[in-house]
C-alpha cells in the first residue's frame, strides 16, 4: 500500500513547500493538489517543490480537461517531469462540477466522460511523441508539436472518477490507474475495483501492477474526538460533489445532503457544520487515532484491492479557511504526516 499527501495548496507557499519536503523525508509516494482556480496554482508549488526534494512524485488530482486544454497538460507535465528529474504523474477529469457551474459551463450536456476519454488520448500522445495530429469530437490538432519531453520513460495518466461504472471500466482499459475520490466503505470499493479490473482486462492488463487510489477526507491525531470533529468540519463541503449512487454506496441517503448542500450553497457555513451529524462526518472521512484510522482502512478499503491511500490531510488552517471555524486543538499538517508514518504506514508495509 502506498501513501500520498493531497493538499488544498492554500497556505502560505513556504509552508506547503515545508509540508511536502517533510513528506518527501518521510517516505510519502506522491504529492497531489487540485488544478482548480480557486487555489493556488499547483504546477508553479510543484516546480518549485521538485527543486527541495528527490523521492515524492508530483502532479494534479485532479486536472480538468474542460478549464484546461490536455496538450497543455501534457505540456505542464512534461516540464515538471524534467524538472523533478521524472517524477511527474497526471490525474484527469470533467472538473469540479460546482467550478464549472461558476465558468457557466453546463457539465450535463458536455458529454464529460467521452471528453476525458480523448484528452487522455491527445496527453498520452504528446508525453509520448511530443507531437499530434488528430480530429477529434473535442480536440483538434493539425501537426501539433511541443519541446517540452518528460525524462521519465512512461508519465503515468490516470482517471479520476465517482459516480461509474463506464469510468471506472475506462479508467482500467485506457489509463494508468484511478484516483477514487471520497468514499469509505467496502461495498464502494468492490464496485471501484470490479469495473477498473473489467476494463483493464479488457486492455489485456493486469489490474494488479496499476494505481488504483482512494482520495479520503483524512485527519488524525492523539485525541480522537478532535480529530473526527475537524473531519466533520470539512465533510459537507466535499460531500456535495458526490453523485447520489456514490452517496447510496456509502450508506447515505441523498436526500441526507440536500439540506446541508442547500446551507452551504446560501454562505450558512454554521448550519452545514451542525446538519453534518458525528454519524455522517464519521461515516464519510477517516478520521481519528491512528489506530482508528488503521482499523477503517483495513476494514473497508484494503480488502478490495485498493494499493494507493491518498490523504487529504484535514488541519485546522484549512477548517478556519473553508469552513469559518476555531479548532486549534487540531494537529497541524506536519504532525499528522509524522504520525502517518509513524504509526499508520507500517501495519500496510507486509
Amino acid at each position: 500500500m502506498k501513501f500520498s499527501y493531497v493538499m488544498l495548496p492554500d497556505y502560505p507557499l513556504t509552508e506547503s513547500i515545508e509540508a511536502i519536503k517533510l513528506a518527501d523525508e518521510l517516505g510519502f509516494h506522491a504529492c497531489y493538489a487540485a488544478d482548480e482556480t480557486w487555489h493556488k496554482d499547483l504546477w508553479l508549488l510543484f516546480a518549485a517543490a521538485s527543486q527541495q526534494t528527490s523521492r515524492i512524485r508530483f502532479g494534479p488530482s485532479v486536472s480538468s480537461v474542460v478549464l484546461r486544454e490536455p496538450s497543455l497538460i501534457a505540456q505542464a507535465a512534461a516540464t515538471l517531469d524534467e524538472l523533478s528529474g521524472g517524477r511527474a504523474e497526471v490525474v484527469l477529469s470533467c472538473g469540479n462540477f460546482g467550478l464549472l457551474a461558476q465558468y457557466g459551463i453546463d457539465w450535463t450536456v458536455s458529454k464529460p466522460l467521452s471528453r476525458v476519454k480523448e484528452a487522455a488520448h491527445v496527453v498520452r500522445t504528446l508525453l509520448d511523441t511530443g507531437a499530434i495530429t488528430m480530429n477529434g469530437e473535442f480536440f483538434t490538432y493539425n501537426g501539433l508539436f511541443t519541446f517540452a519531453r518528460p525524462v521519465q520513460e512512461r508519465v503515468p495518466v490516470k482517471f479520476g472518477a465517482m459516480r461509474g461504472p463506464r469510468s471506472f471500466q475506462a479508467a482500467g482499459e485506457l489509463s494508468d490507474g484511478v484516483h477514487h475520490a471520497l468514499s469509505y466503505t467496502r461495498e464502494a470499493y468492490d464496485y471501484l475495483v470490479s469495473n477498473f479490473r473489467d476494463g483493464a482486462s479488457r486492455a489485456g492488463k493486469d489490474p494488479a501492477a496499476m494505481d488504483i487510489g482512494a482520495w479520503v477526507v483524512f485527519a488524525t491525531g492523539p485525541d480522537s474526538a478532535v480529530a473526527k470533529e475537524a473531519a466533520r468540519s470539512m465533510v459537507g463541503l466535499y460531500a456535495s460533489s458526490m453523485p447520489a449512487e456514490q452517496l447510496e454506496r456509502n450508506g447515505v441517503n441523498p436526500n441526507t445532503m440536500k439540506p446541508i448542500v442547500e446551507a452551504l450553497g446560501a454562505g450558512d457555513l454554521a448550519k452545514a457544520i451542525e446538519l453534518t451529524t458525528p454519524e455522517l462526518g464519521e461515516r464519510l472521512s477517516i478520521a481519528g487515532t491512528p489506530a482508528e484510522c488503521v482499523e477503517k482502512i483495513k476494514r473497508e478499503i484494503e480488502p478490495a484491492g485498493v494499493n494507493h491511500m491518498i490523504l487529504a490531510i484535514t488541519d485546522a488552517t484549512l477548517v478556519k479557511q473553508f469552513m469559518g471555524r476555531d479548532l486549534p486543538q487540531v494537529a497541524p499538517v506536519e504532525t499528522q504526516l509524522r504520525l502517518i508514518h509513524d504509526e499508520i504506514m507500517p501495519a500496510f508495509s507486509s
